[in-house]
């Protein structure tokens, strides 16, 4: 098993859910990005904070950094569970 399997999930992870993460990102913050134009300041100001938190949450933390530390941490990562025992009972029947 490994940390190419690690890999190689994490990978397949992002390529299929990386459009789906970033659409969901970014609604959001064209939805407090219209609180921008509003005339109250306090608004206009919470708008741009919280959507420029959005976007850096989507586009750095969730396409980045998880990865990343999955990447890093490799199979110490599924510490909680036991993968390779799963996958080896999967596999035995």
């Amino acid at each position: 098993m490994g940390g190419h399997a690690t890999r190689r999930a994490v990978l397949r992870a992002l390529a299929v859910t990386g459009g789906v993460i970033t659409s969901a990102g970014i609604l959001p913050a064209a939805v407090f990005a219209v609180l921008g134009v509003l005339p109250l300041i306090t608004l206009t100001q919470i708008g741009v904070v919280v959507g420029v938190g959005v976007l850096l949450d989507t586009l750095l933390v969730r396409t980045a950094l998880v990865p990343t530390l999955v990447l890093l941490a490799g199979r110490r990562f599924w510490w909680p569970g036991q993968p390779e025992v799963a996958h080896r009972e999967a596999h035995r029947t």
